[in-house]
């Protein structure tokens, strides 16, 4: 049976954001799910950030996510080869991954790159479900992920800019924005 792999990674920020190759994760949360967007694995870990190991105020308002947290956390090398560990032999039933935007594609091919680091999900396709969702919605310009859940009547389950959480609620929408064939 195919299987996606829901991806949602939060990363060093401060008000007004940074650009991606100043941000480092400091969270992955990932939920493999059906076609029909039900979980049957998920996986989450916190990331110590390397260049900027002190996380803003900000970046702990939005997320969460203390320093104590990442204070104690792997870096992103050793937390990958964990995700690595978990995705195991379940990364053959894998159709794609995917994100809500491109940021976390993007993110990840930065830490990748900057940690040497070689990924199973380099060889699958990437689906930016914000972009599908806002396509099969025929929407004017696509939605961020609470818009979204509202617009398909359901309400954000969790705590938001968590990374467990957000893949969660991401992979809800994927059943009402593949098309009928899953491509």
């Amino acid at each position: 049976m195919a299987h996606w792999l829901v991806i949602d990674l939060e990363a060093t920020t401060d008000d007004g954001g940074w650009p991606v190759t100043e941000m480092e994760i400091i969270e992955i949360g990932a939920s493999l799910v059906t076609r029909e967007g039900r979980e049957v694995d998920h996986f989450q870990c916190f990331v110590r950030p390397k260049r900027r190991p002190q996380l803003t105020p900000f970046c702990r308002e939005l997320t969460h996510i203390s320093q104590a947290d990442v204070d104690a956390a792997a870096c992103f090398r050793e937390a990958w080869a964990q995700f690595e560990g978990w995705l195991g032999e379940q990364a053959e039933a894998l159709q794609a991954w995917v994100s809500w935007g491109d940021y976390d594609r993007r993110q990840l091919l930065q830490e990748w790159h900057d940690y040497k680091v070689r990924s199973r999900l380099q060889d699958l396709p990437h689906i930016n479900l914000k972009q599908r969702f806002a396509k099969a919605r025929h929407l004017q310009r696509p939605a961020g992920l609470n818009g979204a859940l509202q617009l398909a009547g359901l309400q954000f389950t969790g705590q938001q800019h968590r990374a467990l959480e957000d893949a969660r609620n991401t992979a809800r929408l994927l059943p009402l924005s593949l098309p009928a064939n899953g491509a």
